[in-house]
């Protein structure tokens, strides 16, 4: 099979206030039609980079370094001015982002979006354009597109924008597809689906494909072949079976065996020292839940609803009475849900989007208030009548960084809620929060920091160690690992066993993620439109599912190829 692309010694720099940035530095490989490649890396290891350079979508810092060399059946693109780069963008090569929002205009509609794409290259009438635009929509497996197309962007689901997002990056049957971290953001049924589609879809059309990811369980269900970057350098490439089973590179070794899947459920996960992270010290601490007596029953939701009703507006109030207007339908979030979870135990929450797992969840920590049931953490409310808050539930959010207040630094962050509630001093909160800190294996000398100063994984042991500053007896995770690297996440894991184990922590941990739910939890929820469909013991769960839907999600379980 004949070469398409030949990447020769490329090189990508960015100068920046603190020097040159090596973001890609002195790559090669080949790829042939019809071939599908994976591109795996942790963040920052060029990866996202690789694939910007190759369709000349560079910010103005950025700059391919002369001797590159990226040749398209043989054409050289390096130099290549922006006019030409223009006819060859979105009909030779075309990308799919990770966000579907960065290829859709919210404010128009489908059909135009479409034909805006087609007609950068191709000369249509707006019949043609609707035909195709219908066509396309048909294609990945939208229902009913004769309709779609004439809707917006935010009538989608995240499912449905990445399939029109698709849709267009096809429109042409483009010789190369660079599909960046496509499926990252959606759910595990979701992302079967347009794994399965696109997989079909570049086998009809013998358009290759650059699969740009750091899930490797997703790159061997689609790959043919995986190159492993590591720090902008190719550490490791081959066919996906070689890579994936016998990999030589130390630190493809690494990858692959801090992948939950790999170990047994219960026991710590092996993680790659990717960032600067010291051992967890929990010598100090005092906590409410550590030497507390065993409960079966130590958080208790019973028959809990929560209904959201539109607000209304008094014209819209009047429209509704002169029957010019509807009454906006609500949206029962979650419907008669009873779960209980003992001392100590780490349950698990799962579910689509929309399923209400993460509602459940605050309702839970006593963020919202039930529409109505009861929800109790050691017999006690977790909301007062007037809507007050304790300190023994605290929760932690999937993005760290939207959490952290960006003005304050890390120590005033960790220290505002101990010092409200007189858990610590003002003279010593500094000695209090350095404590906790150190329980996280986050080092006290950068306490004075801000958050936009640290990685992701950083930020969320910062995220962690705030929580249980508090001193709480339950923490609600709510996708605490869902866009963390496989090395990041594999720490954060650990470190949330070990704080139970040393704590006496409760955790009900709420993730999409059943390989992640597997290894962490004892025992398993699963949430379908609101209602608890199935629940038992992580290992009843996994290996003997009851309910259709639980069977289903498991079956959409990414898994590397045997």
């Amino acid at each position: 099979m004949s070469s398409l692309l030949d990447i020769r010694n490329l090189r990508t720099y960015f100068e920046t206030d603190k020097g040159v940035v090596k973001s890609v530095d002195d790559i090669s490989f080949s790829l042939r039609r019809g071939e599908v490649l994976g591109l795996v890396g942790e963040s920052g290891s060029g990866k996202s980079i690789t694939g910007f350079s190759l369709i000349g979508l560079l910010d103005e810092t950025g700059r391919i370094q002369p001797g590159s060399s990226i040749q398209l059946n043989g054409r050289e693109l390096v130099g290549l001015s922006e006019k030409e780069l223009r006819k060859i963008r979105g009909k030779d090569i075309s990308m799919v982002f990770q966000d579907p929002m960065m290829t859709l205009n919210p404010v128009v509609k489908i059909v135009d979006q479409i034909g805006m794409a087609i007609r950068a290259h191709d000369h249509a009438s707006d019949a043609e354009v609707r035909r195709r635009a219908i066509e396309a929509l048909a294609r990945v497996q939208i229902a009913d597109p004769e309709t779609k197309i004439d809707q917006y962007p935010h009538e989608f689901s995240g499912g449905m924008r990445q399939r029109v997002a698709i849709a267009i990056a096809l429109l042409h049957r483009p010789q190369l597809v660079i599909a960046d971290e496509p499926t990252t953001a959606l759910d595990v049924s979701v992302q079967a689906e347009i794994l399965r589609e696109v997989k079909a879809l570049v086998a009809e059309m013998g358009t290759s494909l650059i699969w740009v990811s750091h899930d490797l369980a997703t790159v061997s269900s689609i790959a043919d072949s995986i190159v492993v970057m590591r720090q902008g350098k190719i550490v490791e490439a081959g066919p996906s079976r070689q890579v994936l089973h016998s990999p030589t590179n130390a630190y493809t070794r690494g990858l692959l065996d801090a992948l939950p899947s790999r170990s047994r459920p219960g026991t710590l996960l092996a993680s790659p020292a990717t960032e600067a992270s010291g051992a967890m010290d929990f010598s100090g601490l005092h906590s409410a839940a550590m030497g507390a007596a065993p409960d079966t029953a130590f958080v208790r939701a019973e028959a809990v609803d929560k209904i959201y009703a539109p607000r209304v507006g008094a014209i819209r109030r009047f429209a509704i009475r002169a029957g010019f207007s509807r009454e906006p339908a609500s949206v029962h979030a979650v419907k008669s849900a009873s779960i209980t979870i003992a001392r100590g135990e780490i349950l698990g929450l799962v579910g689509e989007s929309g399923s209400g797992k993460s509602t459940l969840g605050r309702i839970i920590c006593g963020i919202y208030p039930p529409t109505s049931g009861t929800v109790e953490v050691g017999g006690q409310p977790v909301r007062t009548e007037t809507g007050k808050r304790g300190t023994q539930a605290q929760m932690i959010f999937q993005d760290p960084f939207a959490s952290l207040d960006p003005r304050r630094t890390i120590f005033q962050s960790v220290a505002e809620g101990p010092i409200a509630h007189k858990l610590c001093t003002s003279a010593n909160a500094r000695d209090y929060v350095n404590r906790w800190l150190r329980a996280v294996a986050f080092d006290p000398e950068l306490a004075d920091r801000y958050p936009h100063q640290f990685s992701g994984g950083q930020r969320q042991r910062i995220a962690i160690a705030r929580a249980v500053a508090m001193q709480p007896e339950i923490i609600v995770c709510d996708e605490p690992v869902a866009s963390l690297d496989v090395s990041i996440q594999a720490q954060v894991i650990n470190l949330l066993m070990e704080l139970r184990r040393n704590l006496n922590i409760t955790l009900l941990f709420i993730s999409h993620d059943l390989s992640v739910v597997h290894h962490l939890c004892d025992r398993v929820v699963v949430m379908r439109r609101g209602e608890i469909v199935e629940q038992g013991t992580a290992t009843g769960i996994f290996n003997a599912p009851q309910h259709a839907y639980t069977q289903m999600l498991l079956a959409a379980v990414p898994k590397l190829a045997v």
